[in-house]
């Protein structure tokens, strides 16, 4: 068996093995052991890789900001924001539709992980949804969608990850995600308003300025968080490590001593899952790294090449991207984690055709939101729908409208690579 044919054989395990839902974890172990096997590499090599990758200094900054989430979302600041974003939009036609996603980006931007947001904001905005006579798998859909926004807006766990893999600076990543992360949110509340007029759906509450005024004062120290590690690393005051655990000393700040929502007992919980998920989250990047390097020195990078360059055979940097993003796509659709893992493996062909890795990396987070509510896996759609207690393809239905909405805008992105690269030039100049 040649090198590329035992790479390819390992590629197909793993989809296989994740497609049979067997864990991530033990699917890429049972791959990365198959293709060192195959390929005839020293067995040396797999900890000396998997190690190196590990060894990437931005990667300190993860297990911060996953217990940094975990404060913040377990201190309580959900309600805080729903009434905000209430008080903002909830006068709209379809209001409480229109606060499901204004929610999602207050609270997507403090966490940086849509299946935190889904956590943090699905339990409060899909009831209320559901008391406000909304049909349960619109709510479940449109909670599902609207947290794809979090990773977009900083902080974001998914671009810590692409910072490690590719040695893009941290906090032009952050930058490029806000614009991007913005209009996604409004091109949903867009769809929101034609449904609304479609369905007769009403407001949800009259506009007051006092009200604003009110719940914002309750939830502006919650805004503190995003806004000081962005602007911290754009100015150069901190690194990514530091930025994390500044952040963790905040959240612990706001959720124990100033809103008084977290106890001793609810912090140990917290600790322990936060611990839990980056020690995974790190034995997975460890081992994309190796996975990466075996396919590398199998020439999948250089396949990868010649099947682009066949398909696309027209000379476009666009049809290009969009073979790609296809390709990222496919793989969102059964990887979870997306980054870590095909990451390792495109790279070389991300430097091949001189794409501007800032760019790629809003639209790498972009078809990780669409893996995250395409089946096969579609957790997101899960989860909303564990907490609509309606069923997935009920969700899957009704999340069609906002679905072909992300991959209208995923082509624009493509098109117009300036909504990612325009305010990281800005601040760099």
């Amino acid at each position: 068996m040649t090198p590329l044919m035992g790479a390819g054989l390992a590629i197909v395990i793993l989809c296989g093995l994740l497609v049979l839902r067997v864990p991530m974890l033990v699917s890429i172990t049972t791959a990365v052991f198959f293709n060192f096997y195959f390929s005839g590499a020293w067995a040396i090599t797999l900890p000396q890789t998997m190690m190196s990758g590990l060894g990437r200094f931005v990667l300190i900054a993860l297990p911060l900001f996953v217990l940094a989430g975990g404060l913040m979302n377990a201190g309580g600041i959900s309600g805080r924001l729903f009434e905000f974003a209430r008080a903002m939009v909830g006068s709209l036609r379809g209001g409480l539709a229109h606060v499901n996603v204004v929610t999602s980006m207050f609270f997507g931007g403090m966490i940086g992980s849509s299946t935190a947001d889904l956590a943090g904001t699905g339990s409060i905005v899909i009831p209320a949804m559901k008391e406000n006579k909304y049909p349960a798998d619109f709510a479940a859909a449109l909670t599902a969608s609207s947290a794809g926004i979090g990773p977009l807006i900083p902080p974001s766990s998914p671009m810590i990850l692409y910072s490690a893999v590719t040695g893009v600076s941290l906090g032009a990543l952050f930058l490029a995600g806000v614009i991007p992360g913005l209009l996604l949110g409004l091109s949903q509340m867009l769809i929101v308003a034609y449904l609304a007029r479609k369905r007769g759906w009403l407001p949800y509450a009259a506009f007051r300025l006092e009200e604003v005024s009110r719940t914002g004062k309750r939830a502006i120290l919650s805004f503190g968080l995003p806004m000081i590690i962005v602007g911290g690393l754009v100015l150069g005051l901190f690194t990514p490590s530091e930025a994390g655990a500044f952040a963790v000393m905040y959240a612990l700040f706001l959720a124990m001593v100033v809103h008084r929502t977290l106890s001793f007992k609810e912090l140990y919980r917290v600790l322990v899952n936060a611990v839990q998920l980056s020690g995974e989250l790190l034995i997975i990047v460890g081992l994309s790294f190796a996975l990466g390097a075996g396919l590398t020195n199998a020439h999948v990078p250089d396949f990868l090449v010649q099947l682009i360059d066949t398909v696309v055979f027209v000379d476009s940097d666009y049809l290009r991207l969009f073979a790609l993003m296809c390709l990222a796509i496919l793989a969102g659709m059964i990887l979870d984690p997306l980054i870590p893992v095909l990451l390792p493996i495109i790279l070389p062909t991300l430097l091949a055709f001189n794409v501007d890795l800032t760019h790629f990396g809003v639209l790498m987070v972009l078809a990780v939101v669409i893996g995250q509510v395409t089946p096969p896996m579609a957790i997101a759609l899960i989860i909303a729908g564990k907490i609509a207690k309606v069923d997935q393809m009920r969700v899957l239905r009704a999340n069609m409208p906002f679905f072909w909405g992300i991959i209208v805008f995923m082509l624009i992105a493509i098109a117009v690579p300036q909504l990612a690269t325009w305010l990281p030039d800005l601040m760099r100049n």
